[in-house]
């Protein structure tokens, strides 16, 4: 050791440390250079061309689940609603379940409910629609008669009351091509029988397993914190659900009647069909109620020739629905389920897109569905108040 010191050299172990822990330094050093280059970013043409493909493949595969979901429609469609309705009997199925009653009676008293209210609206329906069709030449006739003298103003129309007596457009034209219309609807029965039987069958298989399904998606999970948090978010879900179309049904339920009273009053035909229609036609936000002041605005002009009498229906029912919608409704449920109006419109417009009329009314729900989520995920943490010292 003397020798080495007198020599001017370090102790051969101390050196050796040092140089391993000086090589180790510099490696570390050079991995967290490298790490922070990659954190911020490659912004060679290499590197924005590695971000650009997997926003492409992301892009794609979005394409392709939107195809997909477009091209299952004839089985997504009702396996989606009947899950939204089973969701929305969770409530009822729950309090079952406390009586006593077993899962699998629990299901089939549910799904038998659900066919049996099914199976009142149609057959409501069944009446004023038979009416309709016996009255079709003469409703016909009159709205021609009506309509004749508002599109004789608009020249560039060629529209004279010789078209609706001869030609494609005559009345005698449009009866023979009913045979046609007839021939697509049976055409489309089929599909929709099918889509009906895998409702039901989806909805009494979701009910009767509702329990395994919960306890299988909060498993899945192994964190302890996950579970809590998926275990809120579906006692949410099922919550709003429930609870939101509960009390809209009793509310659109009584602008029905209110459009059923309007429709007699008004001088409308068949008043109970425009009260089924008001009263589905509320569940689609926006699209519901517009169509619906439409319609009635055209019976209207069709029935009489004043036209604010015309019009007296379309303006009643606009206000009564509007009172509803911005009174009662928020009165009732709170304003802690309001949803961005822009964001229902547009949900309303991609699921008519996508699924037609089913989604439409399935907007509404998914939507509910979407922000309860988000809401239960990004939960804000309360302020806990300061206790005095």
């Amino acid at each position: 050791m003397e020798i080495d010191k007198a020599a001017g050299k370090q102790p051969r172990g101390s050196a050796a440390g040092e140089g391993n822990f000086s090589a180790g330094r510099n490696i570390s050093q050079a991995y967290g250079n490298d790490m922070t280059a990659s954190e911020l970013g490659d912004n060679t043409p290499r590197g924005q061309l590695q971000v650009a493909a997997a926003w492409a493949t992301i892009g794609i595969f979005l394409i392709l689940a939107l195809a997909g979901v477009y091209m299952m429609s004839i089985i997504l469609i009702p396996v989606t609603l009947a899950v939204v309705v089973g969701m929305i009997l969770g409530l009822a199925a729950e309090k079952l379940s406390k009586l006593g009653v077993p899962r699998v009676l629990n299901a089939v008293l549910l799904s038998s409910a659900v066919a049996l209210a099914i199976f009142l609206i149609i057959n409501a329906l069944a009446g004023p629609l038979a009416k309709l069709a016996q009255e079709a030449p003469d409703f016909f006739q009159r709205t021609s008669d009506r309509l004749m003298p508002y599109l004789d103003r608009f020249k560039w129309l060629h529209i004279s009351p010789e078209t609706f007596q001869s030609g494609p457009m005559s009345i005698s034209t449009l009866l023979e091509n009913s045979g046609n219309v007839l021939h697509v609807v049976s055409s489309n029965l089929t599909p929709a029988i099918v889509q009906i039987l895998i409702f039901f069958a989806a909805l009494l298989l979701f009910l009767a397993s509702r329990i395994t399904l919960r306890k299988t998606i909060i498993m899945a999970f192994s964190n302890r914190a996950a579970r809590l948090t998926t275990i809120r978010i579906i006692n949410a879900v099922e919550q709003v659900l429930g609870f939101y179309f509960a009390t809209a049904s009793l509310i659109y339920a009584g602008i029905g009647v209110a459009m059923t009273i309007i429709a007699y009053v008004g001088g409308l035909s068949v008043p109970v069909l425009w009260g089924v229609f008001a009263f589905v036609a509320s569940f689609i936000p926006f699209l519901g109620v517009t169509t619906m002041t439409i319609a009635l605005a055209i019976a209207g002009i069709i029935t009489h020739s004043d036209i604010v009498i015309a019009l007296a229906p379309a303006i009643v029912f606009f206000a009564v629905h509007l009172a509803v919608e911005n009174l009662v409704f928020p009165a009732i449920m709170g304003r802690q389920w309001e949803l961005n109006p822009f964001v229902v419109f547009f949900a309303i417009i991609f699921w008519t897109w996508m699924w037609g009329a089913v989604g439409a009314m399935l907007a509404l729900p998914l939507s509910l569905i979407v922000m309860t989520v988000i809401n239960e995920l990004f939960i804000e943490e309360k302020v806990q108040p300061q206790l005095p010292g």
